[in-house]
């Protein structure tokens, strides 16, 4: 029995082409001008705690830009990088410049299964405020309704680890055996299981993770049925 849903978004609802162009390319392009507008405001904690990850406490923020562009390049999952691209791209969806992504098939599922009575969520490792707008900000529309609440790598830990899906599970107050996590990436699905909990794999034409047993895997959410 099913009685929730853990969604992923990069690979799984969205293609990961709209998540690393739209989203990256639009924070790299307005890094430095961002910094150095904000410093003395939103920008102060992200500086700090660059500063001291990279361990270069001398550097100015043209020097911070280059070093979070780096980690973006990377896509290292860096907790000043995912605050700066919050406050970056939320400017970026607001001005109608940034729009949410999604498979053609995913919309009409999700309606279905909240019509169901399944609540949603969504765990990403892009930050609260970017699945937020990434869900009202979509193209066919305000989605945002559609999802009871969201999860990143501050609120619940990182993806590959089972303690994790723990937190979630908690916060959500459903047991563990009774949430489906749908995700692209088969490491995310290991921990998930590690948890106890329901997993399916999501496998899309030109997205970058292949199949890996044992998980089920399908190409479409039309073959989930909850």
């Amino acid at each position: 029995m099913t009685r929730a849903i853990v969604l992923d978004i990069e690979g799984t609802t969205s293609p990961t082409d709209s998540v690393r162009t739209d989203l990256y390319g639009y924070t790299a392009a307005r890094l430095p001008g961002w910094l150095a507008e904000n410093t003395g405001a939103a920008a102060d904690p992200v500086l700090t705690v660059t500063r001291e990850l990279a361990d270069e406490p001398a550097a100015d923020s043209a020097r911070v830009a280059e070093i979070l562009r780096g980690w973006l390049e990377s896509d290292v999952k860096a907790e000043p990088l995912k605050a700066a691209q919050g406050a970056i791209c939320a400017e970026g969806f607001r001005a109608g410049e940034l729009r949410g992504r999604f498979f053609d098939d995913v919309v009409p599922a999700l309606r279905d299964w909240r019509a169901a009575g399944l609540p949603l969520y969504v765990y990403s490792s892009g930050s609260q405020r970017n699945q937020r707008d990434w869900f009202t900000f979509a193209e066919s529309g305000d989605l945002s309704g559609l999802i009871t609440d969201h999860f990143d790598l501050v609120t619940a830990g990182p993806k590959r680890e089972a303690a994790s899906y723990g937190v979630i599970a908690g916060r959500i107050a459903v047991p563990a055996p009774q949430i489906l996590f749908l995700s692209d990436h088969p490491d995310e699905l290991d921990a998930a299981v590690a948890a106890g909990w329901q997993v399916i794999g999501v496998h899309r034409r030109g997205e970058p993770h292949p199949p890996r047993p044992p998980h089920r895997w399908v190409s479409s959410f039309t073959e989930v049925t909850p």
